[in-house]
């Protein structure tokens, strides 16, 4: 039998830990709101976003309350007056358009609201933070990935690549082509082809694909710089009487889609774009910059990942390069494109 005093001893002893997980969920939650400004919430990729700022954000002790335009920079720019009234500890700003933002960011700015920019990297005007991927370096990854899968295949680096671009009007695009293209010139016996889909059109993706497998039958790898324009290439690829491997593909950005195709065997690498990587990149810097301490330019791990911070004209910018994405490691949570942001704690930079 358990002696009254002995149970007194216990409630006592629950009452003490009731009180110390109390104090730490307080302590947890009296840093404030951040507001999480999203351009749209259209694609997956943007949606994964939100979820993970909503997940890791309050883990380190801020609430957070986001605000979708729906791709229109009106919304955004009205959204954006509203939350400068509220005074927030800091903005996260995704922008629907980089220039018209500007006087926005100036605002708040001036009323003292710490500005993060999050993967839609703005240069018009200086920002508190900005996490975004390193673009050209996924490219670079890209070219490491191809020429790794030519030299399997011939025992030497030379084929036949046709590269897809997205719209040729996209930075995004642009620097990844510059990242693949710069790391393929050492290997001159590859030979590239590059054409770019417009508007990101996965039917335009099907006709570059269709019209130059056409003309060169012999084309090896096929590289797309999104994992949706992999999808319609594929189904040329089926097509022309196709099996997987026949043609390899890769594809830079990491979403679901390119990740089925990798299980499929149609796809062999898969470049992330660092979704998730970019969240905790922030989170980690977020109480220094709310804090309005200096950050200190170098070299950081984020989710293992070797990201870089640097002093820019517009402010400190954390580039994070991603990964590539293979059937060996293709359903690491780490990765956005398996809908699962980490559960591991953001390491806040003291």
């Amino acid at each position: 039998m358990i002696s009254g005093q002995t149970i007194s001893r216990r409630m006592a002893f629950a009452v003490l830990a009731l009180c110390i997980v109390t104090a730490g969920l307080a302590r947890a939650e009296d840093k404030g709101t951040i507001y999480y400004l999203i351009p749209t919430l259209l694609d997956e990729g943007q949606i994964e976003a939100q979820k993970a700022i909503e997940k890791v954000l309050p883990s380190i002790g801020y609430n957070v309350v986001s605000l979708d335009a729906r791709n229109r920079t009106d919304l955004q720019l009205s959204q954006l007056d509203d939350v400068i009234q509220r005074k927030p500890k800091a903005i996260i700003l995704n922008a629907v358009d980089l220039d018209a933002v500007v006087p926005a960011i100036e605002k708040a700015r001036g009323a003292g609201i710490p500005v993060v920019v999050f993967d839609r990297q703005v240069t018009g005007t200086p920002v508190d933070l900005s996490s975004v991927a390193g673009t050209v370096e996924i490219g670079r990854i890209a070219a490491d990935e191809a020429a790794r899968l030519l030299k399997t295949r011939y025992g030497s680096i030379k084929g036949d690549v046709l590269q897809i671009l997205g719209d040729p009007g996209d930075k995004y695009t642009l620097d990844i082509q510059k990242g693949f293209e710069e790391a393929m010139k050492q290997y001159p016996d590859v030979k590239i082809t590059s054409e770019a889909a417009a508007q990101w059109d996965a039917d335009k993706a099907r006709e570059i694909a269709d019209d130059k497998l056409l003309a060169n039958p012999k084309i090896d790898l096929i590289f797309v710089h999104a994992a949706h324009l992999a999808v319609p290439v594929v189904a040329v690829l089926q097509s022309k009487g196709k099996k997987p491997g026949d043609v390899m593909l890769i594809s830079s950005n990491g979403a679901p889609a390119g990740l089925k195709l990798i299980r499929e065997g149609w796809e062999q690498v898969e470049v992330e774009k660092p979704t998730y990587a970019q969240v905790y990149g922030l989170a980690m810097l977020l109480d220094k910059v709310i804090a309005k301490e200096p950050l200190q330019p170098g070299d950081y791990n984020v989710l293992n990942l070797p990201a870089k911070l640097t002093l820019e004209k517009w402010g400190p910018s954390l580039t994070i390069p991603g990964a590539a994405i293979t059937a060996g490691n293709v359903n690491d949570s780490r990765f956005w494109g398996n809908l699962s942001p980490p559960a591991v704690p953001v390491e806040v930079v003291k």
